[in-house]
Order: structure tokens, then C-alpha cells, then sequence
């Protein structure tokens, strides 16, 4: 989304620095703008909005429906600090402001909340008009390096450095994921120095790498054998069920799909129980969850059709007409119990309705959707200012939350956003 040329130069003193065009950093800017603030948002990249974009292209998963418990449950360990943000920005004002850009959404069957058009380039268009009539002004290609010996803004531009004092800034920064798009992490060394804390970034809403036991008493292997791998790789587990069980008694258990990789396993279930695995993984090493290949089908059906006389059939022709079993979810069988196994009648019927699949390592953080960690809360006020220096505030995936696929990202990046924001006018005027 490239900005005019006119909105590409850096003001000498500006009320409040916006440092981040994604959503947050954009909302942030929006709300300031409506309090009578002069702002500027600064970006490295070209344009703003790119991860945004990206993550709309396959169809823009707004906020979602459910009810606000429900919705709250969703951020984990830092639902009581993100309901802080939802009451003056939740799924419903969400809905609201992209009517008010233009944009009607409709609720999927999912429950999940979508544009009409499904798209986030018109949104996105129809955003930065309303911010430009606001008075925001776009300083992109500057890089942010810190603060000067005076305490102002140190930007790094494509002819050289500069310098910019603001009366406040918001830091936007995103997470450490899809570093292209500009959420690299490079803010993490710039904060420690300036003492604010930070938590380590993880990937979250991410792929893992598995290792097979693919017989009893056999050896383990790293990955899918190279069977599995070449022909069932890119392919999706379609209408399954996961349960996992967490260190701290916390069950997963969720119908849906996912995907194997190359080395594992991907995709929105995956994404779904991804905290859970990637702490089993940190203090354990691994981790193994439970597959229902057939979730309509009771444990005691499957086994009376796995018993069923085949006659001359073959096991896979047996168990692709008793009970719809091929492809992928065939060769997830052979996978686990081998040849062997797989004559097992009993082991066979429990591996259908609880097949373990253990997870051994996430994937790189810069392949994940999004990641944990990020500037503690301990280090900020309830308004989101840095208690270490104040008039420095931040927002979006840049602090420690964590959040699932299926609106809830977006939501509370937004929320946090407009959470700042509100943090940074009352500093000014207060």
C-alpha cells in the first residue's frame, strides 16, 4: 500500500511518533489523531500495512463472534490484561469501526468475522485515506535505532540518519516473525538498554518437526519416513480431532484439520494447541498428541469394522470400505504401527481413534504466524507507558501475549492499540 510522495518526508518535532504502520501502530494513530494530536507514524518498510495484508490474502479474519468470556479465554495466562484492553475496544467495536471505514463483514459459519469482500487491501485503502483527512502523517523507509544522548528518535533513512524529539511516542514494532514484512525483533536489544524488561520471543501459532516411533521396541526416527514425506507432504488431516494434555493439567481437545510438512506438522489446529506444545517441548524435549482419525465413529464401531472378515481383501481396501480410511489418514497408521502393527486388530482400531503423533522441536520463529513474548507487563503502567521511560508507550504483538488463529489476533492488536493510544493523550494533556 504506497503512500504519496508528499507523505514521505519526517517532520523536525512531531506530538506523538507512531514507530510501526501495522494495526496497531495504525489504530494508535487514528485515535490520537482524533484527540486533537499531531502525529506521525514511522515505518522501515516502503509502505505500511504488509503483514496485514498478507495475512488477509487467503480472506481477512477480522475479529470473531463468540461471547465475550469465551472470546477473553482465548489470550491464556494474559486474559485478565487483554480484557483490560477489550472493554474500550472488543469484537464488536471492531465490527464497528470497519463500517465506519466503508467495509460491511458477515459472520462465517465458524463464527469468525470477515470482511464482505473477504479482502484486506480495500480495508486497508479506505484506512489510510481516513487517517491522512485526520491530519497523520507517513514517514516510511526510516529504521528506528533508539534514542540520542537528548532523547530523541534515532532514525536510520536510505541518505543517512536522523534525528526527531516527539513529546510521546508509541512503539509498534510487531513480534519476531515474517521479518521481511518488517517484524524482525531488532527493538528487543534497544529496550534492554534502555532498562525495560523483556520475555524472550517464541514462535506462537506455529509448526512443529515430529519424530516417529513407527513400531513397538523400534527406533525412533527424526521426521516422517521418507515414504510418508514424499507423497504426503502439503497434504491436509481433514476432519480429525486433537487432544493434548499440558504440564499444568490444561486439556486441548478440538475437531478440525491440519497439515503435514516436509518434517511435521502445520495448520489451524496445529496453530490452535501450539502454546501448549512449544512449553511441553521447552521442559520436556517433546511432547505427543492424540489424533481421532474418525471422531463420528465411536472406538467401539471402529473396532467391530476393523474385525470384520475381509475375506480376500486386502487390510487397505478392508479399511477404505468399512470405514472410509485412505490417503494420508492410511498412511498415518502405517506410520505409527508398521507392517507388523498394522495386523494387530486391536492396536489398530485404538491407533485410528488415538493416534500419537510427538512433536519435537517449533519450527522457526520467522515461519510463524506470530510469536509469544515481548516487553513484560511489569515493566508498564495500566495505560501501557514504560515505567522506565516515561511518555514511551507500546502496543501490539511487541508485548507478552499470545493469541490463537481466528480473529483474536487482530483484535487485541487493535485494542491494544487504541489502549495506548488513550495511555499517550492522557500523558500530554494530563
Amino acid at each position: 500500500m504506497t503512500l504519496p510522495s508528499h507523505a514521505l518526508s519526517s517532520p523536525a518535532m512531531v506530538d506523538v511518533a507512531v514507530i510501526g504502520g501495522g494495526p496497531a501502530g495504525l489504530m494508535a494513530a487514528q485515535r490520537l489523531a482524533q484527540s486533537g494530536l499531531q502525529v506521525t507514524v514511522y515505518d522501515a518498510m516502503p509502505s505500511v500495512g504488509r503483514k496485514f495484508l498478507l495475512a488477509g490474502r487467503g480472506g481477512l479474519n477480522l475479529t470473531h463472534s463468540e461471547p465475550m468470556a469465551s472470546f477473553v479465554g482465548r489470550y491464556g495466562s494474559q486474559q485478565a490484561v487483554v480484557a483490560s484492553w477489550l472493554q474500550y475496544f472488543g469484537a464488536a467495536e471492531v465490527q464497528a469501526w470497519a463500517k465506519e471505514l466503508g467495509v460491511e463483514t458477515f459472520v462465517g459459519t465458524s463464527g469468525r468475522v470477515f470482511p464482505a469482500d473477504m479482502k484486506a487491501a480495500p480495508l486497508l485503502r479506505a484506512w489510510l485515506v481516513t487517517l491522512r483527512a485526520a491530519g497523520v502523517r507517513f514517514a516510511m523507509r526510516h529504521r528506528w535505532l533508539g534514542w540520542d544522548e537528548a532523547g530523541a528518535m534515532r532514525f536510520a533513512m536510505p541518505d543517512g540518519e536522523i534525528q526527531v524529539p516527539a513529546r510521546a511516542t508509541v512503539l509498534a514494532l510487531g513480534g519476531g516473525s515474517w521479518a521481511r514484512l518488517g517484524s524482525d525483533g531488532a527493538w528487543v536489544p534497544l529496550l534492554q538498554q534502555a532498562g525495560i524488561a523483556t520475555v524472550a520471543l517464541e514462535p506462537a501459532n506455529c509448526g512443529f518437526d515430529v519424530r516417529m516411533l513407527p513400531a513397538p521396541g523400534g527406533e525412533t526416527q527424526p521426521g516422517w519416513s521418507p515414504f510418508f514425506s514424499s507423497k504426503f507432504a502439503g497434504q491436509p488431516f481433514k476432519s480429525v480431532a486433537i487432544r493434548f494434555e499440558g504440564e499444568s493439567g490444561a486439556v486441548f481437545a478440538r475437531r478440525g484439520e491440519f497439515v503435514a510438512t516436509d518434517t511435521g506438522v502445520e495448520g489451524s489446529l496445529v496453530y490452535a494447541v501450539s502454546a501448549l506444545l512449544r512449553e511441553a517441548v521447552k521442559t520436556q524435549g517433546s511432547a505427543t498428541f492424540l489424533v481421532d482419525l474418525l471422531p463420528d465413529h465411536s472406538a467401539e464401531r471402529v473396532l467391530a469394522e476393523v474385525r470384520h472378515p475381509r475375506g480376500s481383501r486386502s487390510l487397505a481396501s478392508h479399511l477404505k470400505s468399512r470405514l472410509g480410511l485412505e490417503g494420508i489418514k492410511a498412511a498415518l497408521l502405517f506410520e505409527v504401527l508398521g507392517k507388523d502393527g498394522m495386523q494387530d486388530a486391536q492396536r489398530l482400531a485404538a491407533t485410528i481413534k488415538a493416534a500419537p503423533i510427538t512433536v519435537t522441536a517449533t519450527r522457526p520463529m520467522d515461519e510463524a504466524i506470530s510469536t509469544a513474548g515481548g516487553v513484560a507487563f511489569n515493566a508498564l503502567s495500566h495505560d501501557l507507558m514504560c515505567h522506565a521511560r516515561p511518555g514511551l508507550f507500546c502496543a501490539g504483538e511487541m508485548l507478552d501475549w499470545e493469541a490463537p488463529t481466528g480473529g483474536y489476533l487482530l483484535t487485541a492488536a487493535l485494542s491494544s492499540g487504541v489502549r495506548a493510544a488513550q495511555g499517550a493523550a492522557h500523558f500530554l494533556k494530563g
